[in-house]
């Protein structure tokens, strides 16, 4: 789901950069937030999308390995965030709150993309449930993220290449063919190459069938 309902000039906007002081301005953002919800939820919906939507979307890209789709989960998120209330419910930090909400997101993508049959934390199906993810499922997202990154590290070299301008600079086959010099069949194995390794790698710990 796109954010195509927010201010586009938004979406421009770096995030809160966090200096030595960063923990102050953390809890000082974290205030300026809830007041803003307060008073208008609009108006603290687009802020907090000012605010986190890059680091969020940097998060979410390290466990898709696409660019579009982690864009699109983090929108969702603040989607499912504004539509539910949950900022009217949230006992811990908006930042946290999104953080989780987001591995929640990458997570039932990954499981739905590599037809695991496992369930792990919650879905943003329920938001409120969301920011009570177990301890366990904090460190099953962390062990998921280096295996992924660990068998893409793995990958033939020319495989590797073409799997991350796929999916993390969302390039075309034919655009990747032309820039690599081989064929679109040729990128179109090296891609299935990709997934089946990852399939392979993650079917013991993650159940796939």
């Amino acid at each position: 789901m796109r954010d195509s309902n927010l201010n586009p000039d938004l979406q421009q906007e770096k995030p809160l950069a966090l200096g030595r002081d960063g923990a102050a301005l953390q809890l000082d953002d974290e205030l300026l937030l809830r007041q803003t919800f307060a008073q208008d939820a609009r108006s603290g919906l687009e802020l907090l999308f000012r605010r986190y939507h890059a680091p969020l979307c940097s998060h979410a890209v390290r466990f898709v390995y696409s660019k579009p789709i982690a864009e699109d989960l983090v929108s969702e998120v603040f989607f499912q965030f504004y539509k539910s209330e949950a900022y009217r419910h949230i006992s811990t930090s908006f930042l946290s709150y999104l953080f989780r909400s987001v591995r929640n997101e990458a997570y039932s993508y990954l499981r739905r993309e590599m037809r695991q049959t496992c369930t792990l934390g919650s879905d943003l199906e329920n938001q409120q449930e969301a920011q009570a993810v177990s301890p366990d499922a904090e460190i099953h997202y962390n062990q998921l993220f280096l295996k992924i990154n660990e068998t893409i590290a793995q990958l033939p070299a020319q495989c590797q290449r073409v799997f991350l301008l796929s999916r993390f600079e969302d390039k075309k086959y034919q655009e990747i063919a032309d820039e690599l010099q081989i064929s679109p069949k040729t990128v179109e194995a090296h891609i299935s190459k990709a997934l089946r390794h990852l399939r392979l790698a993650l079917r013991n710990d993650w159940m796939i069938p």
